[in-house]
């Protein structure tokens, strides 16, 4: 089992930036995809960024493509999200979350562990 633990929400302006980090618990972090999410209000949860087991292929949402880097440390197990030039759009609960399955993938239920979510605020 893996234990996920989300830090580095936080309230800024547009154009800011903040680094999301999601630490894992156990010794198998390298044999999970990661990925991150996030729900606004009223929303659906929605794909941010994923990145492969070795950190190696990294995938993104058209969204925040170009804005937002997702970078992983298999040492630290640890995996982040770079996040620049924010705006009002990206207002939400961001969550990590880990994937077991041999494929990586955009969609929520493919990831069998999740954290309990970081909330970042844009204003504008």
């Amino acid at each position: 089992q893996v234990q996920l633990v989300e830090s580095g929400g936080g309230l800024v302006q547009a154009g800011a930036s903040l680094r999301l980090s999601c630490a894992a618990s156990g010794r198998t972090f390298s044999s999970y995809h990661m990925g991150w999410f996030r729900r606004s209000p009223g929303k659906e949860r929605e794909f941010v960024a994923a990145i492969s087991r070795s950190g190696g292929s990294t995938y993104y949402a058209d969204s925040v493509k170009g804005r937002f880097t997702v970078s992983r440390d298999n040492a630290k197990n640890t995996v982040s999200l770079q996040m620049n030039s924010l705006n009002s759009e990206d207002t939400a609960v961001y969550y990590c979350a880990a994937g077991g399955r041999e494929i990586i993938t955009r969609v929520p239920d493919g990831y069998d562990y999740w954290g309990q979510g970081t909330q970042v605020t844009v204003s504008s």
